[in-house]
């Protein structure tokens, strides 16, 4: 390679074998799309009116690098694209090729787009860094979504241009599950954090009393009769819709679920269709469309198609992106395992505004990230994304525990779920201190594995230990004290961990929870007094108190 100064060009058809020479130095064979090492699937994306193809080269039309801009990602209305695989030479790294690529992409789709989004791979950080400094926001982290040589996590950014975010609906209404994403991206992209965190809205009720049936062609005309969910009311957002036609759907892989009332005719009348797209290569599935006249087939379309995807099909993550301003799909869809990984703002276009999008997904693999490296923007973005991850896989067994817990005592079953969906899971190797005697008080501490020795005095004495379903630390959290006792794993323990910022929010969006909690509180303050008393009366003070005379925090009760 030579070390002359590149520049960018549009891609043409002799620039194909170089394009694929670049793929394969770049992935080594190692990527799930076969139309990257494809030729005709080059010349097509070439000369597609949908793709952008550019190329960088040198002043002897070496090429150095490629990228490309997917213009149809999204509803032709949404003005939505992706900046696609970015690809430079290894012989051609450090010479500012990807930087100069991003650019120019974004010198020609400025005036053909409205968003434009861009998947980072986060094996490396360089090309987060280079979308971040073209002006790109840190919105989206999706766990294990890509399969590589292995399931690799990406890092999603977006970008506004031209009337993008003067046309946005204002006040989206979101779960708050998904608030603490949706503040962080807002505020990325220039925002300030507008939404309405909705705790009322119901799930779509449980109803099995359907068929479930593949689209077919005979099948089309009764679907397209159906406003609500395709032109009115749209929950989900895809690259497809159903008026696309028959032959779209089937050149895109796209297909429909059917739900039918039970008939004795073998045309069924069809009550909604759920629209998907299964790529077998990437193991994935997404959802991009619901249609549904009434309420009641649309948690049914969506059980069976999740039925599916664990059951019959090899599928490892799923997807939906639904609207900001449906709170109760939203809802639905946390209760079916989909937890938010993105919040685009501004992403679709619906009547005559831009609405936000929360995009949601469920794995269904372990959560094994490996090597991840992030730039600092986006690893406050995951750590939110991955907080919830973590979190769901012990939830219901947390949730359950609570109510042994006398400070959670009365908890019903969706408020103990509520409280459990505030906590994070914290691992602890033996002899790792969880606290200290007089460190301010920052967590409660619920013990889901293992064993934590409590402590008092100086030198540091045991005064009992903690096992799984107990708790340590609420009295300091929820009063402010500082503790009166110190913390060790006795063994390696994982623990659920209830900050008191987490504390704050979950009381002020459900007082109903904070009622109870502090209703427990003071009777365990009282029971407390109360062994005070009886040791001062009994003259048995000594081991009841901390070396400060404050009365020590009792270890798998109410401490």
């Amino acid at each position: 390679m030579t070390a002359a100064s590149p520049h960018v060009r549009l891609a043409t058809e002799a620039d194909v074998p170089a394009i694929h020479a670049i793929f394969e130095a770049v992935y080594k064979g190692d990527y799930p799309y076969p139309g990257f090492f494809d030729d005709d699937w080059l010349k097509h994306s070439v000369f597609s009116d949908h793709i952008l193809m550019l190329v960088a080269v040198d002043e002897q039309e070496n090429v150095l690098g490629t990228a490309s801009v997917v213009f149809d990602i999204g509803a032709h209305s949404d003005l939505l694209g992706e900046f696609g695989r970015l690809a430079v030479h290894p012989d051609a790294r450090g010479r500012g090729v990807g930087k100069l690529l991003m650019r120019k992409r974004l010198e020609y789709v400025r005036s053909r787009l409205h968003v434009a989004v861009v998947e980072n791979r986060t094996a490396h950080s360089l090309s987060q860094r280079i979308s971040l400094g073209q002006g790109f926001a840190p919105v989206g982290f999706h766990p294990l979504s890509n399969l590589f040589h292995r399931r690799e996590s990406i890092a999603l950014f977006t970008q506004h241009f031209g009337s993008a975010l003067s046309l946005r609906c204002n006040h989206p209404h979101i779960v708050p599950e998904a608030a603490a994403l949706a503040a962080m991206a807002m505020g990325n992209c220039g925002l300030t954090f507008d939404a309405i965190v909705d705790e009322q809205s119901a799930p779509y009720p449980h109803d099995d009393d359907f068929q479930l049936h593949d689209l077919t062609a005979d099948g089309l005309p009764t679907l397209l009769r159906i406003e609500r969910g395709r032109l009115h009311r749209r929950e989900i957002f895809g690259p497809m819709r159903l008026h696309y036609g028959f032959f779209m759907l089937s050149r895109r892989h796209a297909t429909y679920l059917l739900a039918c009332r039970p008939t004795e005719s073998d045309c069924p009348p069809v009550a909604g269709a759920i629209g998907y797209i299964h790529d077998a290569a990437e193991k994935a599935v997404r959802i991009f469309e619901l249609i549904a006249p009434t309420n009641e087939p649309v948690r049914f379309l969506l059980e069976h198609l999740l039925h599916k995807c664990r059951n019959e099909w090899d599928v490892d993550y799923v997807t939906v992106d639904v609207s900001a301003h449906a709170p109760r799909m939203q809802r639905t869809l946390l209760e079916l395992g989909l937890l938010p990984v993105a919040y685009v703002p501004a992403m679709v276009f619906h009547d005559v505004e831009r609405l936000d999008v929360v995009r949601m997904a469920r794995l269904l693999v372990p959560l094994d990230l490996g090597t991840v490296e992030l730039i600092p923007p986006m690893r406050a973005i995951a750590d939110v994304v991955l907080r919830a991850f973590r979190r769901q896989a012990v939830v219901p067994a947390l949730s359950r525990t609570l109510n042994s817990l006398r400070l959670f005592a009365g908890l019903n079953e969706e408020q103990a779920e509520r409280v459990a969906g505030a906590c994070a899971v914290v691992r602890y190797r033996a002899g790792e201190t969880l606290f200290a005697a007089g460190d301010a008080p920052d967590a409660l501490h619920l013990v889901i594995e293992g064993r934590v020795r409590v402590d008092v005095g100086t030198p540091p004495r045991a005064v009992g230990e903690v096992g799984a379903g107990e708790s340590l630390g609420e009295v300091a959290l929820l009063t402010g004290e500082q503790h009166s006792a110190g913390a060790t794993a006795v063994e390696d323990s994982l623990l659920a961990a209830l900050t008191r910022a987490d504390l704050a929010d979950l009381i002020r969006l459900r007082p109903d929870v904070g009622v109870v909690l502090y209703r427990n509180l003071a009777e365990g303050l009282g029971r407390k007094l109360q062994r005070l008393d009886e040791a001062l009366v009994h003259g048995a003070l000594a081991g009841t108190t901390a070396a400060d005379g404050t009365l020590a925090e009792e270890p798998g009760s109410d401490g």
